[in-house]
């Protein structure tokens, strides 16, 4: 359920970069896929990382694995839409691949975190955001404890990282309650004209 938007903003601005936030286990990683297998003009775009890539992942797929040495160097020059540090490793959105599918007239895909789309905003204010919130935190917290992936201890920090999130709802320039998966696809698609 679309709770707020700028309507006049989303149904009137060109395609484009959209970004996507919302807390963990609110559906962002479904809605994404299955936007992405219903469009021919969206790109996800892929984060690059200093991390040591996992058993199966490929650079230029899952993720552009850099050195720490390129990572900070691309910092410096402004190689980034947003960056941060996280558990000892670095991830970012390379501008340059992001800025070449704009180009070329696809619509770009960010699905970032709170703290990225802040820095979005500033870097790249033209970019459409997307909050989805889920129904409540209450539903929150059973589809996180539902995926029977985390320590309870982890839930926990999940649950009180969302209330935060859920907090900063009132910055995007679209709220989606994703109660849903159908209708939250739906006005997504809506917004990001496909």
């Amino acid at each position: 359920m679309l709770r707020e938007c700028n309507l006049n903003n989303a149904m009137t601005r060109k395609k484009g970069l959209t970004i996507i936030t919302g807390p963990s286990g609110v559906g962002k990683g479904t809605l994404v896929k299955k936007l992405l297998d219903d469009s021919e003009n969206m790109w996800l775009s892929i984060s690059a990382t200093t991390r040591t890539p996992r058993e199966g992942e490929e650079d230029g797929k899952d993720y552009f694995f850099l050195t720490e040495k390129n990572f900070k160097n691309l910092i410096e020059n402004d190689g980034f839409i947003e960056w941060a540090e996280f558990a000892g490793n670095f991830y970012g959105t390379p501008r340059d691949a992001v800025e070449k599918k704009l180009a070329n007239g696809k619509n770009v895909l960010l699905e970032i975190e709170l703290e990225g789309a802040r820095q979005v905003r500033k870097t790249f204010p033209e970019g459409f955001q997307i909050f989805l919130a889920p129904p409540s935190l209450k539903e929150l917290e059973k589809r996180i404890r539902g995926r029977a992936t985390d320590s309870e201890e982890a839930i926990l920090k999940r649950l009180e990282r969302a209330k935060e999130e859920v907090k900063a709802q009132s910055e995007f320039d679209a709220v989606i309650i994703n109660d849903n998966l159908d209708i939250a696809l739906s006005e997504i698609k809506q917004i990001v004209g496909e």
